[in-house]
């Protein structure tokens, strides 16, 4: 099946490590020319062919304004790849008011700036793919992720509405959610919870994968391929959806 990438540009955010690194490698694979934002250009550089790297750090609002400016003179993106880091955990009946507006600013607004910044090429073009990559808390909410729970899912909203509005210049705009996807930051989740409850890393893990019905973690690999495809030519008719990259794991309909 061919994609249509030929072509495209894609923007990757954080694509030095884990899920942006593995997304711009397979966006890359595919026919797809890269530019993926993170601190450590020269490990996206390392990448591959077809893909290149522009700083970008998304806790500095001059950084966001730069990379913009980069991308913009590069001819613009036809595909938007949203992905953020996560904030560290903490219990939403003990946590500051303070911590949500700078987790807000640092997880959900450069995102905001930096697709909006985007889309009026993407309308020029009449093309455009905006995938913005959250965790499950969005659908059920973790245990001591208070942060990531809320800010996500603000974003779910801010997707949600985005796509209603751009869907007439053939623009899609789309939530991936992940469950749990075996990346550093699933093992830093991990590693936390083994300390909080005396347990062992194992034990934790093992606790954690007889709730996912495949029975195990997924890979980087398998979560970026669902994304080339929601970003391809060939899902120019799913917009305004969350796709759930989760083994089964979340119970619910």
């Amino acid at each position: 099946m061919k994609l249509g990438f030929e072509g495209k540009r894609a923007v990757v955010l954080g694509a030095s490590k884990g899920l942006g690194a593995a997304i711009a490698q397979t966006l890359a694979a595919e026919g797809a020319i890269v530019i993926g934002g993170a601190r450590s250009v020269e490990t996206i550089e390392k990448l591959g062919n077809n893909i290149s790297g522009l700083s970008l750090d998304l806790t500095d609002q001059a950084s966001v304004q730069t990379f913009i400016e980069g991308i913009l003179a590069q001819g613009g993106a036809d595909i938007l790849i949203n992905n953020s880091g996560g904030p560290p955990p903490g219990e939403a009946s003990a946590l500051p008011a303070d911590d949500y507006t700078k987790a807000f600013n640092t997880m959900a607004a450069p995102l905001i700036s930096i697709t909006q910044a985007l889309l009026p090429g993407m309308r020029e073009r009449k093309w455009g793919r905006i995938i913005t990559l959250t965790s499950s808390g969005v659908e059920s909410p973790l245990p001591r992720l208070a942060l990531s729970n809320s800010i996500r899912q603000a974003l779910v909203g801010w997707s949600k509405t985005l796509a209603s509005e751009v869907a007439a210049d053939n623009i899609t705009a789309n939530i991936i959610v992940q469950g749990r996807i075996h990346t550093s930051r699933v093992d830093e989740l991990d590693a936390a919870a083994a300390r909080r409850l005396g347990k062992s890393i194992e034990e934790i893990k093992a606790q954690s994968i007889a709730t996912i019905p495949a029975g195990r973690y997924g890979s980087v690999e398998e979560l970026a391929n669902v994304v080339a495809f929601i970003a391809s030519e060939r899902a120019s008719y799913v917009t305004g959806s969350l796709i759930r990259v989760d083994g089964g794991m979340i119970r619910s309909i």
